[in-house]
């Protein structure tokens, strides 16, 4: 009610949350958990007319966040929105880490960015 008492748009709107992970001091689980909850948090309070949710990377590295982004789309479960990710510094740390500022590295890099940018559209 009250985006709406504000004129929200909602079919204009990107939400960009994180993914519903463990604390930093409990045990890792796996991305289908992950997706479980996430998703399921996302059912109970994000509205179907908001077109697509794109993830912040949350401290994950850049494979955890790709299993679990890839988890979330291969639930079986209503998803009104498309979920992807807000493709952020944390998804093209190897890329930036690969390149390291040097000409002699931008070919190397560009490599790393295409495996990235592969795994993350399969996901």
């Amino acid at each position: 009610k009250a985006l709406s008492d504000h004129h929200v748009l909602l079919e204009g709107t990107l939400l960009k949350p994180n993914m519903v992970t463990p604390g930093s001091d409990s045990p890792k689980v796996s991305p289908e958990v992950i997706a479980e909850h996430t998703v399921r948090a996302l059912q109970r309070t994000v509205p179907a007319a908001v077109p697509a949710i794109v993830f912040l990377s949350g401290g994950q590295s850049e494979e955890e966040a790709t299993r679990n982004l890839n988890a979330m789309n291969q639930l079986k479960t209503k998803k009104p929105w498309s979920l992807s990710f807000s493709f952020g510094r944390a998804l093209q740390q190897s890329t930036l880490k690969t390149w390291a500022g040097k000409e002699e590295n931008v070919k190397a890099a560009q490599e790393a960015l295409y495996v990235r940018c592969k795994a993350n559209s399969e996901a």
